[in-house]
This record gives structure tokens, sequence and C-alpha cells, in this order.
């Protein structure tokens, strides 16, 4: 049995369709890239699963049971965690404070605590002090996956995580993934950048304009498909 399902999903924006029924499966121990151009449906997705947009009960499936009709409070409870587009930190905060607030609504025993989180990112040790404000780009995201993690989640998705950030950067957050994933947590990324979305993962979804226009093993799919499934053309 899966982890986490998506069964038929779909999410609108008032009248605005944003998704048409969306299959998606994430097992145990796995990792899932979500792949397609700006405007895709992506990010509605996450939204969807965490329940910032909230559809049908039986339109998201986490450990067995219903939740696509719960609030985003109940779901984080559940174990899923959402590291958002834009960092979201709090500007008011330290960078251990923002780490801390993630453990809100949720304490849960596992393999992420404070200090495995600053082993994991020893930069944000030697900044905890600081004002969030002060940090770099990538230092920030750093902080946004530290804060996710914290609550130790079973399933953590990331949105977009490598946007705006320089190659090196990039490198050391998917290294970071790789060892997140090694330590059980189960992953969700949404990214434009197919190579990296290409090496951490165990399998794709492409989605197009709101569908899932190709799904399959990295080594399975070829150039061609994965230009024809992000572009139509």
């Amino acid at each position: 049995m899966a982890l986490l399902e998506t069964r038929g999903l779909t999410a609108f924006y008032g009248d605005f369709q944003a998704l048409y029924g969306i299959d998606t499966a994430l097992q145990p121990g796995e990792t899932v890239a979500i792949i397609g151009a700006n405007g895709a449906g992506k990010s509605t997705y996450l939204k969807s699963i965490v329940g910032l947009i909230r559809g049908p009960a039986e339109s998201v499936w986490f450990d067995g049971q219903p939740i696509g009709a719960r609030p985003a409070a109940d779901v984080m409870k559940r174990g899923i965690a959402l590291v958002p587009e834009g960092r979201r930190l709090f500007p008011s905060l330290t960078v251990e404070e923002n780490l801390l607030i993630g453990r809100y609504g949720r304490s849960a025993p596992g393999p992420w605590p404070l200090d495995k989180i600053y082993a994991l990112f020893p930069a944000l040790k030697a900044r905890r002090h600081s004002a969030s404000t002060t940090l770099s780009g990538g230092e920030q995201q750093m902080a946004a996956i530290g804060r996710a993690l914290v609550s130790n989640p079973r399933v953590l998705l990331c949105d977009e995580i490598s946007l705006g950030l320089a190659p090196i950067v990039i490198r050391d957050l998917y290294n970071a993934l790789l060892q997140i994933k090694a330590a059980g947590t189960s992953v969700v990324v949404v990214e434009q950048d197919i190579v990296q979305a290409f090496r951490v993962s165990d399998r794709i979804y492409c989605f197009q304009e709101g569908r899932c226009s190709l799904s399959g093993r990295p080594a399975e799919l070829s150039r061609e498909q994965i230009h024809l499934a992000y572009f139509g053309t």
C-alpha cells in the first residue's frame, strides 16, 4: 500500500480549474519528483495534499486514510510537512526560532532533532542566533527545510527548492535530500530543474496544464518523451 496517494485529484481557484484528475503514489522510503513548466499545477498539487486547498476526502490518501478534506493543521499533525516555495521564514525570528516553530502542533520522535538538523546544515548552527533576514538565499532554503524536518515528518514535500540559487548551493541542497531519504523520510520534490529531479528521484510525474502527461522511472524515460510531456510539442 502506498504511503501517500492522490486519486482523481482536482483543484479549483474559484471557477478556475487547476488540476484535472491527478493520480500519483508515493511508497514508503521513496523520492518522487513532480516536473513541469510554470503553471502546470505542481504547487497546486502540493497545496492540495497539505490541506491549503481542500477537496473531496477520497482525493488524497495518507497511510490508508482519506485526508483530502482535512485542514492543514491536521495534515501536519499526521506527519506531512511542506517546504513552501519562497521559503516563507518569519523575519522577526532568529534562525533557531524559525526552526523550532516547525514543532508547533507536532512533537514526534524521529531522526531529526535540532542537533541533527545542525549537522545536516552546519551553516545554520553558526547563524542560529542571527535574524533570519541576514541569511543568504541558500541558507534561508536550508532553514525552510530544517523547519519542516524538525517535526519529524513521514513525508517531506519540497516546492521548488532550487529556485534562484547558485548551482553549488543547489547541489548541496539535493545532497541533503539524499541524506533525508536515507534517514527514512519519504520525499516529494516539485522541480523545474529536470537534471536534479532525475538525480534524486525513484519515480517521475510530469504535469502539463493540470494533467499528468507522463510517469515512470528516470531510467525508463527518453528525452523525447520528457520534451513532449513537458511542452506538448
